[in-house]
């Protein structure tokens, strides 16, 4: 795998994650039929958020070290 399609890869699970987190953020704060769901409502808003950071921390970390590492590298050339 290139490093382009690696970081087109991790730029599209940034955006899942933080999409997932927003919907979460909806769900929990705005939407009545979660809220009518009680506890089961509360969960499936939580698990949107913790799935959304799941994806879009760890990948965030790894594209700036991967920015980074390819910064070095040109600069060294």
């Amino acid at each position: 795998m290139t490093d382009s399609a690696l970081i087109l890869l991790l730029k599209t699970s940034i955006s899942i994650g933080i999409c997932l987190i927003l919907t979460g953020l909806y769900l929990h704060n705005f939407n009545e039929t979660v809220e009518a769901m009680g506890v089961q409502g509360i969960v499936i808003s939580a698990m949107c958020v913790a799935f959304g950071m799941a994806l879009s921390l760890p990948t965030k970390m790894y594209l700036t070290f991967i920015l980074v590492k390819r910064e070095t590298d040109s600069l060294q050339r």
